[in-house]
């Protein structure tokens, strides 16, 4: 169920308010254009500048937007357990297909406080769960044997790995089994991790190039990993650049420039930098995606 190309969705602003029409025409957009999957949000949908009720709002909107064409796994991350299983309990109220819980960031949780937060969550709920796995933002590194001791629950179906390290597919492996959905959370190695038994990925540039990441992707479940090596050839210089600064705003900028919605982001992120935006420009050119 959990396979393929997946954009971690923008929340589109409109004058410091969500933009709610635009949020549905990407929807619209992204299943048009082959994706297959949404993940609305996470760090790219700027949850951490939401307010709660938003974050509600955006998840109610694109669940209702896909109609059970693909299926919507919601951002339900916090740092916070208890606020956590509110997340959760209110995705799996409006129809989300699976939440995506990312590790406690900021109080750098044990090991130990990881499976009781990941149990808890899995608990509240009847929703499969992806653990988001970033220790560059949330400081703390779940480890292959943890995860292993996560995966025993019926309801820990997965992993959205960050780590940028593809030893760690073989390493998952090996302690959740098989048939554990391991997805990519870094474009620029999204093809390496699949050749190591990943089934997909979460990725920010699908925002931008979805029928190209969807192509990248089918070619990889298909075992031709030439014909998805040339795809990843033309996108790596846009990855790279959109991750010159966060990436959501650099995503933001690229989608303003096919008037996909506005590159508007809420402080403390600010608009990218002239240089920065030149980097995108070139980079969408050599992607083929403009001119």
């Amino acid at each position: 169920m959990f396979t393929g190309s997946m954009p971690a969705l923008v929340t589109p602003f409109r004058n410091g308010e969500l933009d709610l029409e635009t949020l549905k025409k990407l929807v619209e957009w992204h299943i048009g254009e082959g994706s297959d999957g949404l993940v609305p949000v996470g760090t790219t949908g700027e949850s951490p500048t939401l307010t709660h009720r938003e974050h509600e709002i955006v998840v109610e909107e694109v669940v209702k937007a896909a109609a059970g064409r693909v299926p919507v796994i919601a951002g339900a991350g916090s740092n916070n357990t208890t606020e956590s299983i509110r997340l959760a309990r209110h995705a799996e109220s409006v129809g989300a297909d699976a939440v995506l819980v990312v590790t406690p960031y900021y109080n750098k949780p044990t090991q130990r406080g990881l499976i009781a937060h990941f149990t808890a969550v899995h608990d509240c709920c009847n929703l499969p769960v992806i653990i988001y796995n970033i220790p560059g933002r949330s400081v703390v590194d779940m480890t292959p044997a943890t995860m292993g001791e996560l995966a025993k629950l019926p309801r820990i179906v997965g992993v959205k790995d960050a780590t940028g390290d593809l030893a760690r597919v073989c390493d998952q492996r090996l302690t959740c089994g098989p048939d554990f959905v391991q997805l990519s959370g870094e474009d620029a190695t999204a093809h390496g991790f699949n050749a190591q038994g990943g089934t997909g990925c979460i990725s920010v540039t699908a925002n931008v190039a979805p029928a190209m990441l969807a192509k990248m992707q089918a070619a990889c479940a298909a075992g031709d990993y030439r014909a998805a090596l040339d795809i990843q050839d033309r996108l790596m210089p846009l990855h790279k650049a959109i991750f010159t600064e966060p990436g959501l705003v650099g995503v933001k900028y690229a989608m303003s420039k096919l008037d996909l919605c506005s590159d508007e982001v809420r402080l403390p992120l600010t608009a990218l930098s002239d240089e920065t935006k030149v980097m995108v420009d070139d980079a969408m050119r050599h992607a083929g995606l403009t001119n």
